[in-house]
Order: structure tokens, then C-alpha cells, then sequence
């Protein structure tokens, strides 16, 4: 029955939960690992390279926004956080913290499925915005900016920047059609996969590209690269 062949990371205090998950996703082709708390997740990441995370926020040492920053101190995989609280009114510090995404319990395995292959897939299909890419050499320059496309990597005054998956993912989709804004909508949809329905998913694209703002900007309250087109979206302007 196996379809995948990615390797996930689950980081889960509850054992039932984390046995279900772990027998679905094996069941479904991924090769799985799973542990109980952050201090063994931190571990693993050393030693190993998922491909994605599955974190939970509740766990015995230190909570899952604390292990979220550490990881994405020393990893670039993408972390869809889960969390069984009723009393997070929005999930934007997870965004803030770096997670690609999240989920409240109780959510179904249908859900997480489709979430994690959405994650992990990141390449925007283009199905709702289509256009001929921009990107006609692997190597560009756009002001103090040197891309690499095939490496996935961007030089800033010839220092590589620390970007993740997603965002350099973010950074295609705008460069693709530079000089046109992009609505919040088509963003979510070619980046996430789905099509917005919680107010927390559009606010989801509106801290991911402050993030990267803030890696590709001087100053990121005053940019010359991602502009914000008020009422329509956001804009990559190339020189």
C-alpha cells in the first residue's frame, strides 16, 4: 500500500495518538520516527534528516514553540505543528516560530494526509495562477541578491541566506510573476495547496513573507524587493 518514501519525524507525548499516526503514515509508504519529547527530537535531528516534522505543542521538558525555534536553528524541514488546546486564539506565533503549518485536535488522519503531502510537495502547481516562469537562468542577480534556482540557495552581498524550504518556495512563486501582485488566496494555494477557510490562513502567508522579508531585506519595514500592493496583494519587484 506504501506510496512515499519520505521520512517523517513525529514528536508526540501521548503514546495512543502517536502510535495512530505513526502506523498511518507507515501504513501509507513513509518511513517514520517517532519520539516523545523535544529533547530527543533535537537529538535525532543531528543524526538524521527528515524530510518533515510533525510536532506537538504540549510536551514534558520544554513546549513545542520552544523545540520549533531549536529547530529551525540547525534544520530546514518543514514542521506542521498539532496541539489539543482550545485556548490559542490564532496560531500566528507558530508561524512566527517558523512551523509551515498546523492543526487543532481533534483533526482526522484525512486531513493530516493531505496536509503533509501538501508540505512536503512545495513546488507551486500553478493551477490557479499560470504564467511562463521569469527564471531563465539557473544564476540570477537582482540587486545585492544572487539566486541560485537549481541549489534552492540566495546569496545576499555574496553571504548565503539561512532560508527554508518554504520560503525559498515563496520566493519562486513572487520571482515567477515579478511585477504583478499576488492576492493572499493564490498564494496560500499554490504554497499550501488548499484554499483558505480559517482567518488564520491568510494571516499564515502574512508572517511567512514578513520572515522572509526579513532575511532578504536591508530594511524589511521599508523593502525594495517583496512590496505589499494595498488590497491586492504582495509584488516582487526585480531591478
Amino acid at each position: 500500500m506504501g506510496m512515499y518514501n519520505e521520512k517523517i519525524l513525529i514528536v508526540e507525548e501521548d503514546v495512543i495518538t502517536r502510535r495512530v499516526l505513526q502506523r498511518r503514515l507507515i501504513f501509507l509508504g513513509y518511513i517514520v520516527t517517532s519520539v516523545s519529547n523535544g529533547k530527543d527530537a533535537l537529538r535525532l535531528l543531528k543524526t538524521e534528516s527528515p524530510n518533515l516534522i510533525i510536532l506537538d505543542l504540549i510536551l514534558p521538558n520544554f513546549d513545542g514553540y520552544e523545540v520549533c525555534f531549536k529547530i529551525r536553528q540547525i534544520s530546514k524541514a518543514p514542521v506542521i505543528m498539532i496541539t489539543g488546546l482550545k485556548n490559542i486564539p490564532n496560531g500566528v506565533k507558530f508561524f512566527e516560530l517558523g512551523a509551515d503549518d498546523y492543526l487543532m485536535k481533534p483533526f482526522s488522519l484525512k486531513e493530516l494526509e493531505l496536509r503533509i503531502r501538501s508540505t512536503l510537495k512545495r513546488a507551486p502547481p500553478g493551477h490557479i495562477y499560470v504564467q511562463t516562469p521569469r527564471r531563465y537562468t539557473n544564476m540570477m542577480q537582482v540587486g545585492a541578491l544572487s539566486i541560485e534556482w537549481s541549489q534552492r540557495k540566495v546569496f545576499k552581498n555574496q553571504n548565503q541566506l539561512k532560508l527554508t524550504t518554504l520560503e525559498f518556495s515563496l520566493l519562486e512563486l513572487l520571482f515567477d510573476h515579478a511585477g504583478k501582485p499576488l492576492s493572499r488566496k493564490i498564494i496560500l494555494n499554490n504554497i499550501w495547496g488548499y484554499t483558505p477557510e480559517r482567518d488564520v490562513d491568510m494571516r499564515m502567508v502574512d508572517v511567512h513573507i514578513s520572515r522572509l522579508r526579513s532575511k532578504l531585506e536591508d530594511n524589511s519595514r521599508k523593502p525594495n524587493f517583496i512590496l505589499t500592493v494595498r488590497g491586492r496583494g504582495y509584488l516582487f519587484r526585480a531591478y
